[in-house]
């Protein structure tokens, strides 16, 4: 693993300088193709135990964190209470059904905390992708302007009324995507314009794109009417409020095919941070898998945009937590970090509901209040590194 982050330095260290870039999707080129062999080694060493191991450890805790999580709000529910109430299931006999915990628990808790825990860990295995897809740690979906595209997408749709539902499926995911998938292509030819890759011009382009879509949002936010309005400013925010099983049920038809695309490459992911030259040389088709990873990428950004606004800075925080902890081996990351990713939403979420209750804090607000300070901090160490 020290070899794969000495590497990822050293591609760091040339930020705003010209790098080859020879395709439309082409990205830096790092050291040297032994230098590649040699990390590639590194990262080869993980273990069956090790990776059942850790999985099975963040999912007990994420079960224990959703159980706790669900206890939570205007209306507190004991620990115990829960336990009991979730081991009745949906289809309890009428008498059960009928009683306001229940009603509090599963009608309104579980489908939130469930919806949480998909959207926390969706970004958060988007962000380790691009992060290891861009060889930057500062890399995110709301950072880059991937969120704001969808959620433009998703606003043109919902304004204006375009096919909405067919068979029964909600295709609002699918405009969002396309909205998230051409912001991606936008700020990505940005950033390798001239023959060269710059995170820096990668990072300002997102910035830029963020605005004017948000302008453009907002614009389209003034033709609709005061009712849909008030709406879409509270999902532009980021929320969760109101979904019910089947939004959940739908959402997880898309996410559960972004998430088995990303894990399907985790071992191009982890020679492309080798370096584009390095991965060539061990058998990876670059242009492809870019492509297969930016389309996925784009899917899951946009679908949970589309359920949940723009909530920021979770595809930022924990990838690069849990790369710290449990090393930068993809097979591992992408799972660790969708499981804590879901967590770390699930505890933001309670938090916004709980904090100032029984108003609620869009959880948007919360995950910014975190991850904003948290991706200055890691500019100025990227800044840093390059001066010296």
């Amino acid at each position: 693993m020290a070899s794969v982050t000495s590497h990822s330095g050293k591609a760091h260290a040339g930020g705003a300088s010209a790098v080859p870039a020879p395709g439309f999707l082409s990205g830096p080129e790092p050291a040297s193709v032994a230098e590649g062999f040699r990390s590639a080694q590194a990262v080869a060493t993980l273990s069956p135990i090790k990776w059942f191991g850790v999985s099975g450890a963040l999912g007990a805790l994420a079960f224990v964190t959703f159980v706790a999580c669900l206890g939570f709000g205007t209306e507190t529910i004991s620990f115990a209470n829960v336990a009991a109430l979730l081991a009745q299931g949906p289809f309890a006999e009428s008498e059960i059904r009928n009683a306001p915990h229940y009603i509090i628990l599963w009608q309104v808790r579980v489908p939130r905390v469930v919806l949480a825990f998909m959207v926390g860990g969706s970004l958060a295995a988007v962000g380790a992708s691009l992060q290891a897809l861009l060889r930057n740690p500062l890399a995110d979906p709301y950072v880059i302007g991937i969120s704001s595209g969808a959620a433009l997408g998703a606003a043109v749709a919902v304004l204006f009324g375009i096919g909405l539902s067919i068979l029964g499926l909600s295709v609002l995911p699918f405009y969002a995507f396309l909205g998230a998938l051409l912001s991606l292509l936008i700020v990505y030819r940005i950033a390798v314009s001239y023959g060269s890759f710059s995170i820096h011009t990668l990072l300002l382009g997102g910035v830029v794109l963020n605005a004017i879509f948000s302008a453009l949002i907002l614009f389209l936010t003034t033709l609709a009417d005061p009712y849909k309005a008030s709406g879409m400013y509270a999902w532009l925010m980021g929320s969760l409020t109101g979904p019910d099983f089947p939004t959940v049920l739908i959402l997880a038809v898309y996410l559960l095919l972004g998430v088995a695309v990303l894990v399907s490459q985790a071992s191009a992911l982890n020679l492309l941070t080798l370096g584009e030259e390095a991965a060539r040389s061990l058998g990876v088709e670059v242009e492809r898998v870019k492509r297969v990873l930016f389309a996925a990428a784009a899917l899951l950004t946009g679908s949970v945009v589309a359920f949940s606004g723009l909530i920021g800075f979770v595809g930022l925080i924990v990838p690069h937590a849990v790369r710290l902890v449990f090393g930068a081996d993809h097979r591992l990351l992408l799972i660790a970090s969708g499981i804590v990713g879901g967590i770390f939403l699930m505890l933001a979420d309670t938090l916004a509901r709980t904090l100032l209750s029984p108003t609620e804090i869009p959880v948007g607000v919360v995950t910014a209040l975190v991850g904003g300070p948290i991706f200055l901090y890691l500019l100025v160490r990227q800044r840093r590194r390059i001066v010296s």
